[in-house]
């Protein structure tokens, strides 16, 4: 019988641009998760990515630092201890404008997949 339960012992770390480290624990890349994934990611000061319109809901729950969304028009700074979702389909630019190192995790629902992300062109 297989166990109730799956232990994750290693991450995957999934290469992108900037010097921002990403590091899958569950999803397509390092579990054949596909429901959902779950990345811890760290962003250098002055990171910033393209803006994406990812077919995924993603949770950014920040734990040191702050992280920059646009989204909507709007310009939302989240501080550690807190957290954003944002819905599926909506345009948003993810960045780190600030002096300190940023730390957080990403929950997508569905499982992240950069052709999933859908992002603009640099």
């Amino acid at each position: 019988m297989a166990h109730p339960y799956r232990l994750v012992t290693s991450r995957a770390r999934i290469p992108v641009p900037g010097g921002k480290l990403i590091e899958e624990l569950f999803g397509r890349v390092n579990t054949g998760t596909e429901g959902f994934s779950l990345a811890h990611m760290v962003a250098p000061p002055g990171w910033s990515e393209p803006a994406q319109t990812p077919s995924f809901g993603e949770l950014t729950l920040v734990i040191r630092g702050r992280v920059r969304a646009e989204i909507a028009g709007e310009t939302v700074d989240v501080s550690a201890g807190q957290a954003l979702w944002t819905e599926p389909d909506q345009r948003v630019r993810y960045s780190n404008p600030f002096d300190e190192e940023s730390e957080y995790f990403a929950l997508c629902i569905p499982a992240f997949a950069p052709d999933l992300a859908r992002r603009d062109a640099e």
